[in-house]
C-alpha cells in the first residue's frame, strides 16, 4: 500500500478510545510483515487487557516516531476527492501513523536501522498508552511525535489545566424559594468570578485561555436546585500554579474547586531548516517526558479540522510527511 491506501485502510477500523484493539492487531500484523527480512521485532505492549501498545524496532531505537491510534467519536469512514483523505482519524492521528509507516519503508530501502515505531491507545482521553510506554524505554534518545502541524516543526504547545468546580445547595419548592438555597446560582457566581481572572501570556505561545466546557445541575424547573457543577480547562503557557491560586481565590467559599489534570506547556527539540509553528494543544509528549528521548512534534493535517466532521488531511501533505519524518530520523541520527 502506498501511504494514502494505508490511511484509509487505518482510518476505516473504528477505534474510539477503548476500542483501540482491532487497529492495533492490524498494524502489528503489517508491520510484522515489513520486519520479516529486514531484522526487525514487532511487539505488544499491553495497557490493559484488549488495549495495547504497537512497537516495532529496528536495532536499538536512537529515534522513535510515536503517534496514538485511538480517535474521538463519533467515527465516520473514508473517502477521498483529488485532493482530501476525509475521515475519523484522517489527519488526528491515522494519516500520521501511515506516513510514519511509510517512512519506515523509506529508511528500510536505504539501508537504516537503529529507529522505532511506536502507536499509543489512549491519547485522547488520558494519555494511557503514553503513560505505560514512559515505564519502558527501549533507549531512544528522541521522540518525534506526531500530531497535526501542517508539516511544521512545533516549537512548543500549550499544556492544560482542568477542575471540576461543584456548588451544594438546599432543595426547596420554587414557590418559597427563601426556604432553599440554589447551587445553580452558587456555581454561577463563581463562574463569573473566574471569567474574570486575569490570566498570563507568553511571549512564544500566546495567551493562556480558558473553557467552561460543560455545566450540569438541578432537578426540575420547579425546585430550587441542591447541586451543581461545571468543567473547566485552561490552556496554560507557563506556570500553573499562579492559575490554581487566582482561580480558587475566586471561586472561594461559593463553590469547590476541584483540580483533575495539569499537563505543562512544552518546549520541542528543533531541526534546522524546517518551518517552525506553535501550537495550543496538549500532546502525550508530557506524559512520555524524556524516557523516550528529547521530543519533537510534527504532522500532516491541521488541527482546525481534527475532532470535527469536517476531519480531512490533503494527500499531498501524507505524502510529503512520509519524507519529511524518514528526514528526520536520518538528521536527529547524524547528532549522535
Amino acid at each position: 500500500m502506498n501511504v494514502i491506501e494505508l490511511a484509509r485502510a487505518l482510518v476505516d477500523i473504528e477505534s474510539v478510545t477503548d476500542n483501540e484493539g482491532e487497529v492495533a492487531a492490524y498494524l502489528h500484523a503489517r508491520l510484522s510483515r515489513l520486519a520479516e527480512g529486514t531484522g526487525g521485532r514487532v511487539e505488544r505492549m499491553e495497557v490493559e487487557p484488549g488495549r495495547a501498545n504497537v512497537l516495532a524496532c529496528w536495532g536499538r531505537p536512537v529515534v522513535t516516531l510515536s503517534s496514538h491510534m485511538d480517535t474521538v467519536p463519533p467515527f465516520f469512514p473514508s473517502r477521498e476527492d483529488s485532493e482530501f483523505l476525509w475521515g475519523r482519524g484522517a489527519c488526528d492521528a491515522k494519516g500520521i501513523i501511515a506516513a510514519m509507516t511509510s517512512a519506515a519503508v523509506k529508511l528500510l530501502a536505504d539501508g537504516a536501522r537503529n529507529f522505532g515505531l511506536l502507536f499509543v491507545v489512549g491519547e485522547e482521553r488520558n494519555s494511557a498508552g503514553a503513560a505505560v510506554a514512559a515505564k519502558s524505554p527501549r533507549g531512544s534518545l528522541f521522540l518525534v511525535n506526531g500530531e497535526p502541524t501542517e508539516n511544521k516543526l512545533a516549537l512548543a504547545s500549550k499544556g492544560a489545566l482542568r477542575f471540576e468546580l461543584s456548588a451544594r445547595g438546599r432543595m426547596a419548592h420554587s414557590a418559597y424559594p427563601e426556604l432553599g438555597e440554589s447551587a445553580i446560582e452558587a456555581l454561577l457566581d463563581a463562574l463569573e468570578a473566574i471569567r474574570r481572572v486575569p490570566l498570563p501570556r507568553d511571549e512564544l505561545l500566546g495567551e493562556c485561555t480558558l473553557n467552561i466546557g460543560t455545566i450540569f445541575g438541578g432537578r426540575a424547573p420547579n425546585v430550587i436546585p441542591d447541586a451543581a457543577r461545571a468543567e473547566i480547562l485552561v490552556r496554560l503557557v507557563g506556570d500553573a500554579q499562579p492559575v490554581r491560586e487566582a482561580l480558587a481565590r475566586a471561586a472561594g467559599a461559593r463553590a469547590e474547586l476541584r483540580e483533575v489534570l495539569c499537563i505543562p506547556a512544552i518546549r520541542f527539540a528543533m531541526v534546522d531548516t524546517l518551518p517552525t509553528t506553535v501550537v495550543s494543544y496538549t500532546t502525550d509528549v508530557p506524559v512520555f517526558g524524556t524516557t523516550w528521548g528529547e521530543p519533537l512534534l510534527l504532522g500532516p493535517g491541521s488541527i482546525r479540522v481534527a475532532h470535527t466532521a469536517e476531519e480531512r488531511v490533503a494527500k499531498r501533505e501524507l505524502e510529503e510527511a512520509a519524507g519529511l519524518y524518514a528526514e528526520i530520523v536520518r538528521r536527529l541520527q547524524a547528532r549522535t
